[in-house]
C-alpha cells in the first residue's frame, strides 16, 4: 500500500512540476517519527524493568538502528539458532520500516532523476522492479536472511504499488491511446 500510495504521490507532484524533496521529507519525518519515538521510549522504558542486562543492551542498539533506519541490517547478523528469542526484540517489527525507509530515501531521487531526463517513469519503476524479484528469486535459498532483511529483495512490493499508481494516474491517457491503436488497427 505504501508504494501505491506515497509513490502516487510523487508521480502527481511531478506531472504538476511541484515536486520537492524538502517537502517530501519533512512529511515522512512528521509522520513517522512522533509514534516512532513514543515506542522507542516505551520499549527502553519496559526494557528497563524486564529484560536481562544482555537484553537490554541488544534493545539499545536496536532503538538506535530503528531510528536511523537501518535496523533490518543488524538483525541479519542476529539471525540464527543461538539468537536471542524474538520476546525479547521489541524492535524487530521495525525491519520493514527501515525497507521502506531506505527505499524513500533513494526512490524520490531515481523517480526526479528519471523526470528530468523524460525517462517513461513506469518504464524505471518496472525495470528496477523486475530486478529487484529476479534477485529475490535467485538468492531466496542460499541468502534467505540476507534477501528477507535486505531492502533489495524487497524493492519488487513497494515498487509493485507504484505502478498500480502510474496506471491509475494515467488510466485516461492509456485508455485514449489504446482507442486510437484500436480504431486505426
Amino acid at each position: 500500500i505504501s508504494g501505491f500510495l506515497i509513490t502516487g504521490h510523487i508521480f502527481e507532484l511531478l506531472d504538476k512540476g511541484q515536486f520537492s524533496f524538502s517537502d517530501f521529507y519533512s512529511r515522512r519525518i512528521r509522520r513517522i517519527f512522533p509514534a516512532l519515538i513514543l515506542v522507542m521510549i516505551s520499549s527502553l522504558v519496559f526494557g528497563w524493568f524486564a529484560l536481562f542486562s544482555d537484553e537490554l543492551e541488544q534493545l539499545g542498539k536496536h532503538v538506535a538502528s530503528g531510528a536511523s533506519f537501518i535496523v533490518n541490517f543488524v538483525l541479519v547478523n542476529e539471525s540464527g539458532y543461538f539468537d536471542n528469542a524474538a520476546e525479547t526484540k521489541p524492535m524487530l517489527h521495525l525491519w520493514s520500516l527501515a525497507v521502506e525507509e531506505q527505499f524513500y530515501i533513494v526512490w524520490p531521487l531515481v523517480l526526479w532523476l528519471a523526470w528530468k531526463s523524460r525517462i517513461n517513469l513506469l518504464l524505471v519503476t518496472g525495470i528496477t522492479a523486475v530486478c529487484s524479484l529476479y534477485l529475490n528469486l535467485r538468492f531466496v535459498e542460499s541468502n534467505a536472511v540476507e534477501i528477507f532483511f535486505w531492502p533489495v529483495g524487497r524493492l519488487w512490493e513497494l515498487l509493485s504499488g507504484s505502478m498500480l499508481a502510474w496506471l491509475i494516474l494515467h488510466k485516461e491517457r492509456l485508455l485514449s491511446g489504446a482507442e486510437l491503436w484500436i480504431y486505426n488497427n
